[in-house]
């Protein structure tokens, strides 16, 4: 079962061919209809190649992405979210730059944000969402992913039809996050109201909009729990100490829970939505996971490799190093690309084919790697098997809607126009209620 479907980004019309590997990868809208010649022809030519345009190496060999990710010494995340697009006030001249970045950071957008953090900042900060992540909390969330889920499930299945990204996966992942960081009930309807517009501007997530609300909210809510606190989620968060046991300032709490809201929803929703379009695009795979859920984490794992959210995270060299036996100068800004990673022939057997039971899809760079490796993994992991394990249950023959998309062999899918999220924006889908 090999996906083969090359659509454009802003039109949904049938595929055009590749990009040449000499194209602008941060603005071709060919390659965000279908990246991955691009990134097979740079990994044929060298696993760790410059982009011409912006100057940025590019690294799309598994075991280079290894060693990039494995070495923040090395490899600040200081621009992990802007990439190329911020600069530094001050030359970035020498060959270790490891006090300039540390002086100058604050200078750079959204250096504010976890994912920008480096040891041993990120460790003690990363520690205090880690106290979220118990077995218990986690099963109590997984309890409430399938209530959540089986409530989006009424909203459409009677209809015969949804739009899966608006109807359940946005929705999905929201009310999910907002639960496992404890929102008041009252209050996940506001939140759904302000988040509801996807990211699809083309910035990657730049615009700070969003953020100033999660800011607002968040900030209020740390301060409250600790003047009053209660028996909640909210107040162990606002209560969390850092291990010398020194209380991080509410400025340092409310930035945590608000990237850990804001971080996973656009990726999990991209998750969701390829695997019900992928199950939808292959009735064989529906039935046979219909008949053996057990096979549904590794659909998963599959679908994470295959489609990988997260195109790529950004480095930044603080030293002059070599990866794959290619200097890269210190300064220079480095995209590690999971999701070329992800269909490295060297790693993966027949990498361009998905394989639903491919024994190490585990395997696969879809969360990062090393210290930054995806704080919520086991959330998104979780979500998308009681996605799928609902969606199966609660409805029969899901297909793809030709009205929207054409016909099978014909596809017309739109894709999040960012060079940093992998997925489309919408995705109808036509079905039966199950035992109709």
């Amino acid at each position: 079962m090999t996906d083969t479907n090359t659509t454009d980004a802003t039109t949904g019309a049938a595929g055009e061919g590749a990009a040449p590997a000499d194209a602008d990868y941060f603005r071709s809208g060919r390659l965000i209809r279908d990246p991955y010649p691009y990134w097979d022809a740079l990994r044929a030519e060298c696993p760790v190649h410059q982009e011409p345009h912006e100057g940025v190496y590019m690294v799309t060999g598994y075991d280079e992405a290894l060693a990039v990710y494995h070495d923040p010494g090395t490899f600040s995340s200081v621009n992990s979210v802007i990439g190329p697009f911020g600069k530094f006030p001050v030359p970035l001249e020498g060959d270790d730059l490891t006090e300039l970045i540390e002086e100058h950071r604050g200078a750079l957008p959204f250096t504010d944000q976890l994912p920008s953090f480096d040891p041993p900042r990120h460790t003690e900060h990363r520690s205090l969402l880690m106290r979220l992540f118990t077995p218990r909390r986690l099963q109590e969330n997984e309890e409430a992913m399938g209530r959540i889920s089986n409530e989006l499930i009424d909203g459409f299945a009677a209809s015969g039809a949804c739009e899966f990204v608006g109807d359940f996966a946005s929705p999905m992942a929201m009310l999910v996050i907002a639960d496992l960081l404890g929102v008041p009930e009252e209050d996940r309807g506001r939140f759904r109201d302000q988040l509801a517009a996807p990211s699809t501007s083309g910035k990657a997530g730049v615009d700070h909009s969003p953020l100033e609300f999660l800011y607002e909210t968040f900030r209020t809510y740390i301060e409250d729990r600790r003047a009053n606190p209660r028996d909640d989620v909210l107040t162990r968060i606002a209560q969390a100490t850092f291990s010398d046991g020194s209380t991080p300032t509410v400025t340092d709490v409310m930035l945590l829970a608000s990237n850990l809201f804001a971080a996973g929803q656009e990726t999990t929703v991209r998750l969701l939505t390829y695997s019900l379009q992928k199950l939808a695009e292959d009735p064989e795979l529906q039935a046979r996971l219909r008949a053996e859920p057990d096979a549904i984490p590794n659909f998963i794992e599959e679908a994470l490799r295959f489609e990988s959210p997260i195109k790529g995270d950004f480095r930044l060299a603080k030293r002059t190093t070599e990866v794959g036996g290619v200097t890269i100068p210190a300064g220079s800004t480095v995209m590690v690309i999971n999701g070329a990673a992800n269909r490295d022939e060297t790693k993966f057997e027949c990498p361009n084919e998905f394989r639903p039971d491919r024994p190490d899809a585990r395997e696969h760079m879809a969360f990062g790697h090393g210290v930054h490796f995806c704080i919520g993994a086991a959330l998104a992991r979780a979500e998308g098997r009681i996605t799928v394990e609902c969606m199966l249950d609660r409805l029969d023959d899901i297909r793809i809607s030709e009205e929207h998309h054409g016909p099978a062999g014909d596809r017309r899918y739109r894709y999040v126009p960012t060079y940093m999220l992998r997925g489309l924006s919408q995705l109808h889908l036509e079905f039966a209620p199950a035992g109709s």
